[in-house]
């Protein structure tokens, strides 16, 4: 048994500081994982000799476990310690148990103990799965031996029975904790032990690897994965020595500072990124394989299922298990077209490639890139994969085995790519990948605002050729200056030309690439409803055909930002906007309405009085109605408030008697509630009242948890309306904002545009978003003597970006008022609410 060292040893901090200093300089981890490891252990031997030895001699063991056992210790990872015992510990066992307990806390061990006998540790039930699993790296550190080897001997056996539930166990974890990170190793900011391909799979390799028998799977799992398991352990402890905590985030502001460490090597963050990415991806892959040959048997019902999917093997290909083999790999060395022909079945029948396969196809790669680098006819097989419905699929299979990226060389430019966005979620190669999934997912779509486009999917004629457009749109971005569209539309001109693609379908794919945020754009900075934005959209796109692709690409570019972007406002402005632009070019402006609203009636006619006719284009008779309800309760009270829920946001109708700055402290209000407002309508009729719309995200489901926070929302509403209470005094009650990091700062920026609007100025104002920041920008507007008519607000993570239509006393703003104006908006935006 190892003596312990002095409590100054114990504490290890001269020696650590040593550790640490070594480390940012060299990037040696071994050395970190090795030396934690002994200040944890000189640590627990310490207070094993002064706490437990005296006591108990006999009947107690000591076990590392876990990454303690594996000797893996991270400088401020948790310690996996088992004490062994002969019975429950009663009596002064007891405190003397506690005693140690306490010792390693007082320490500043973060202790993940667990006290068991050895026939607790041989029985496997749900409460105690993570404790056999920890015993499979496990050693000895003091007390009873022979109360460990009596474990130890009897540990393999209980194992090898107990096998197929162990995996199964494993195999389940690990599923939902990809699914958690969606599936991919491509996020900007992955978690370096969490994250698909992180260092959790790397212990799950070595897991399974432990609880099956079969060397040459073993060897096939991990081979080649000694330089990831050396990279993510680097950055797993720079990550903790830079936070001080266990902190597996590999944030923005981390690969920064991982860039200037002293092992950076000068690389820039990007740089660093790809090498995490293709270590990652190795890690993955290897993990995926291993998962899938090690959840055990398949029920009956899906053995079949696999048995009647063996029976799609072709001359080419057969089908085992859900993937597919090459029948003559050789072949590929006389007819490199084969790899296609592969694709398109997976395309067609959504399999997986066989381990073997890959392998293969990695082998050909140098042969099949001198095939397609020559200029030809290579488009009609190319699209033929592009056309089938699990075009995806394929794609996403090109791109693991490097076939994508030897096809085309353009690829190779986005391969792994940062772009540091922080509203991205992925790498461009992923972002690309999942745009065309989101589009092949159309075709199952359930629920009735995909379904509408899921329609407009069936209706265009190539499908094959969105995809395309889609594959290259981004593909500009892997190179700096700003002008990704600009360079995207030289680089698939290039590979077009190439594969002699038709120039009809040049000319589609061309305008797809060059227009594809035109619509995403007009949704956050354009109001839907001004016949100018319908008239703009309707000269971009020409034709209806066009506008069709331009939606489908549209929604597929935005679903593929992160998991949550397409929100289903976003989709319903989206659907709107196709409409309008639709309606537009088909010359079907629905001027019928306008007339239908115009009546006879006294009180609807007052109401009505002075209005813009806009407001007759974006309200229905059944919403004029409710209007006049609110006019009535408003002569009664002073105010009238109208809350509803409607497309998965809410929508709050005001009508008032306006007054100077009504629109900010409404706004002020909705944020004090902690409301993300989305666009804003503000409508006055020639009586001085008001008809103000409000739609806004509930981010923390206040009013859907709380139905008694709705009336209280409305009742706030009123008493700000009517002066009763600040709409500032409520944004005081705000909790303070998480600041974003370093990089991700933004200075506010403001544009004029009078030449959008036949009526007002566009005022647009990008800005790092906060609590009231609405409320301050509209306060602003209004001291200058503005009137609000519309307003867009979109966010993009923490940055706003707000579009104002402003009018000056009925007119557009003048050039020494735009001025003026922009120097009071800069300054609101840098405030802080």
């Amino acid at each position: 048994m190892a003596k312990p060292h002095s409590s100054a040893a114990a504490g290890g901090q001269p020696d650590w500081s040593a550790v640490r200093e070594r480390f940012l300089a060299t990037g040696a981890a071994d050395e970190v994982l090795a030396g934690r490891t002994d200040l944890v252990e000189q640590t627990v031997l310490a207070a094993w000799q002064e706490h437990l030895a005296p006591v108990l001699p006999r009947g107690l063991t000591l076990v590392a476990v876990g990454g303690f056992g594996r000797r893996e210790l991270y400088p401020h990872s948790d310690v996996d310690l088992l004490i062994l015992v002969e019975r429950s510990p009663a009596g002064p066992a007891r405190e003397a148990l506690s005693a140690f307990l306490r010792a390693l806390w007082d320490h500043g061990l973060r202790l993940s103990q667990s006290v068991r006998t050895p026939r607790e540790c041989l029985e496997l039930d749900d409460a105690n799965v993570e404790l056999t699993v920890s015993l499979l790296d496990r050693r000895p550190l003091a007390g009873d031996r022979l109360l460990y080897d009596r474990l130890n001997e009897r540990l393999p056996h209980f194992l090898r029975r107990r096998r197929r539930p162990l995996t199964e166990h494993l195999c389940r974890l690990a599923r939902p904790r990809h699914a958690r990170h969606q599936d991919t190793i491509f996020h900007l900011e992955p978690n370096v032990k969490e994250s698909p391909g992180g260092l959790r799979d790397l212990h799950l390799l070595v897991w399974l690897d432990q609880l099956r028998d079969d060397p040459l799977i073993r060897s096939t799992w991990l081979e080649g994965l000694a330089g990831a398991r050396e990279f993510l352990a680097r950055l797993r402890c720079f990550l903790h020595f830079r936070s001080g905590r266990d902190d597996n985030a590999l944030s923005l502001d981390a690969q920064e500072d991982l860039a200037r460490a002293g092992f950076g090597c000068g690389w820039p963050p990007e740089q660093w990124m790809r090498q995490y990415y293709v270590h990652a991806r190795a890690v993955f892959g290897a993990a995926l394989r291993a998962i899938e040959l090690s959840e055990g048997r398949s029920s009956s019902l899906l053995a079949e299922f696999r048995q009647w999917r063996s029976r799609l093997s072709t001359a080419d290909f057969s089908v085992l298990r859900e993937s597919v083999l090459l029948k003559s790999p050789p072949q590929i060395a006389h007819d490199p077209e084969l790899v296609l022909r592969l694709f398109r079945f997976v395309a067609r029948h959504r399999l997986k490639l066989a381990w073997e396969t890959e392998r293969r196809i990695g082998e050909a790669l140098d042969l099949i890139e001198r095939h397609y680098a020559e200029r030809g006819p290579h488009w009609p097989a190319l699209l033929e994969v592009l056309a089938l419905p699990y075009a995806s699929c394929a794609l996403e299979a090109m791109n693991a085995t490097g076939v994508l990226g030897t096809l085309f060389p353009e690829w190779k430019r986005i391969e792994c790519l940062v772009v540091r966005d922080f509203y991205h979620r992925y790498t461009v190669d992923e972002h690309t990948l999942r745009a065309i999934q989101a589009f092949d997912d159309l075709s199952s779509a359930a629920d009735p605002g995909r379904a509408r486009l899921a329609e407009l999917a069936r209706e265009i004629e190539r499908p094959d050729l969105l995809r395309f457009a889609l594959l290259f749109h981004d593909v500009g971005k892997g190179e700096a200056g700003g002008r990704h569209i600009e360079r995207s539309l030289e680089l698939v001109a290039g590979v077009m030309e190439r594969i002699q693609l038709p120039l009809r379908e040049r000319r589609l794919v061309h305008f797809l690439i060059a227009h594809h945020l035109d619509l995403s754009a007009a949704m956050t900075s354009r109001d839907l409803d001004d016949p100018t934005t319908a008239r703009f959209l309707a000269g971009r796109v020409e034709t209806v055909e066009r506008l069709k692709y331009l939606t489908l690409l549209t929604y597929a570019d935005i679903s593929a930002v992160n998991p949550t972007a397409m929100t289903p406002w976003r989709l319903e402005l989206l659907w709107r906007l196709y409409l309008a632009a639709y309606h537009e070019l088909n010359r079907e402006l629905a001027t019928d309405r306008i007339e239908a609203g115009r009546s006879a009636d006294p009180e609807r006619s007052e109401l009505l009085e002075g209005l813009p006719v806009r407001y007759l284009r974006i309200h229905s008779d059944d919403e004029i109605d409710r209007h006049l309800e609110l006019a009535r309760r408003c002569r009664e009270r002073g105010v009238a408030v109208d809350l509803e829920r409607r497309n998965g946001v809410y929508r709050v109708t005001i009508v008032a008697h306006d007054r100077p700055f009504l629109f900010a402290s409404i706004a002020g209000a909705l944020a004090g509630f902690g409301m993300n407002i989305l666009k804003a309508d503000a409508f006055t009729n020639k009586r001085g009242l008001i008809v103000d719309t409000f739609v806004f995200e509930d981010p923390a489901r206040t009013l859907d948890l709380n139905p008694s926070e709705v009336e209280r929302l409305c009742v706030t509403l009123e008493r700000v309306i009517l002066r009763k209470i600040r709409a500032r005094d409520l944004l005081q009650t705000r909790p303070k904002r998480l600041r974003p990091s370093r990089g991700s700062r933004i200075d506010p920026q403001v544009a004029f545009d009078s030449l959008s609007s036949e009526s007002a100025t566009l005022i647009e104002i990008v800005a790092e978003d906060r609590p009231g920041l609405l409320y301050d920008l509209a306060r602003a507007i209004s001291e200058a003597g503005c009137n609000i008519d519309v307003v867009l607000i979109d966010t993009e993570a923490h940055k706003a970006i707000d579009v104002f239509y402003v009018t000056f006393e009925g007119g557009k703003l003048g050039a020494a008022q735009e001025e003026a104006l922009r120097h009071a908006l800069v300054e609101a935006a840098r405030a802080e609410a």
